[in-house]
């Protein structure tokens, strides 16, 4: 299994491929802004062919070049539907002060072929077998993807994109429209503590992390185990 990713000189978004092995087809995962030229300089190392796009939800960051990426290869994008309308307009998932900082600013186009993803889905794609968790909070639509790590490089068994869920010390900003810090709080219960601890974690922003290091240290974690003193200050990470 081979996985590889870079973060977006915007924001810092971590745009990843996942591929059963090199020279195989392979997912894209959030290709946010100015992703372009590294994304083919990637795909030509591990001589790499893209089957699909997944986004884990549909903020901007996420999703600036799934048109091109997508467009160029005849392929689709997978998105929860709770997030649909932000392929098409982006600025539905924006601050006002977001929303003037970009309108009309960037070139940004919807891509031909959009599926939905339900939850509790599993997508075959790319010889991968990729379990959808819908994880709600961040935005309505945001999704954990989660798939064996067998043959990767890590010693675990599952692997975790989680998005703007979950990062390494922190959860994402609940703050903008379509977010919600209790649904948050309700998705960390359901979907990512029961998870075993030597899951692997792929955030959106950051480095990687596993759930049982984010389940013995992030305080958000602690807080929805009942094991938090006090409830943690907003989070704020995240577009």
């Amino acid at each position: 299994m081979l996985v590889a990713g870079f973060p977006a000189d915007a924001f810092g978004t971590n745009c990843y491929v996942v591929a059963a092995a090199p020279g195989e087809q392979c997912v894209v995962v959030d290709p946010g802004i100015g992703v372009l030229d590294r994304l083919d300089a990637l795909l030509a190392e591990h001589r790499l062919h893209p089957a699909a796009v997944l986004l884990t939800h549909g903020h901007l960051d996420h999703t600036f070049s799934v048109a091109p990426v997508c467009g160029a290869r005849g392929i689709t994008a997978y998105v929860h539907p709770g997030d649909r309308e932000m392929l098409a307009d982006p600025t539905k998932g924006l601050s006002a002060d977001l929303a003037a900082l970009f309108g009309g600013r960037l070139p940004y186009t919807e891509p031909e072929d959009v599926a939905e993803l339900a939850d509790g889905a599993t997508l075959s794609l790319a010889g991968l077998e990729i379990t959808v968790d819908h994880a709600p909070g961040h935005t309505g639509g945001s999704v954990l993807f989660r798939l064996p790590a067998a043959g990767s490089s890590w010693e675990s068994d599952q692997l975790c994109l989680s998005g703007d869920v979950l990062f390494a010390g922190s959860i994402g900003r609940t703050d903008l429209p379509g977010g919600s810090l209790s649904t948050m709080m309700t998705s960390l219960r359901d979907k990512i503590l029961p998870l075993a601890d030597d899951t692997v974690v792929l955030p959106g922003h950051g480095p990687a992390t596993t759930i049982g290091r984010e389940r013995a240290t992030n305080p958000y974690l602690a807080q929805v185990a009942g094991a938090g003193a006090a409830r943690p200050a907003a989070p704020t990470r995240g577009l």
